[in-house]
């Protein structure tokens, strides 16, 4: 069965501290969904149309897991908790076998 993934891209982030009431939100709430994240904001080459901002994969065992963990009451609290004016690029995609 293909594998299910997070894909975010954060095309401007102002002040990454204000990160923080969301991450700690988010991080068992992904884990809680079957969620391992792969990727936080490490080392990017952008290419084209890329930005180098701050990008986070996060892998599921399928696509249903990963848009369950997305529609959890757990994690629906962690998007309460992002700060205003943030902007991102959320996705949530289903791999190849």
């Amino acid at each position: 069965m293909a594998k299910g993934y997070w894909v975010s891209v954060y095309p401007a982030i102002s002040d990454p501290e204000m990160l923080t009431a969301y991450n700690e939100l988010a991080r068992p709430a992904v884990r809680a969904g079957g969620g391992r994240t792969l990727s936080v904001g490490g080392r990017v080459v952008a290419h084209e149309a890329g930005i180098t901002q701050r990008v986070v994969l996060v892998e599921f065992d399928n696509f249903e897991q990963a848009v369950g963990a997305y529609e959890s009451e757990a994690y629906q609290k962690a998007l309460v908790a992002l700060p205003d004016g943030y902007e991102r690029d959320f996705r949530i995609i289903e791999g190849i076998d």
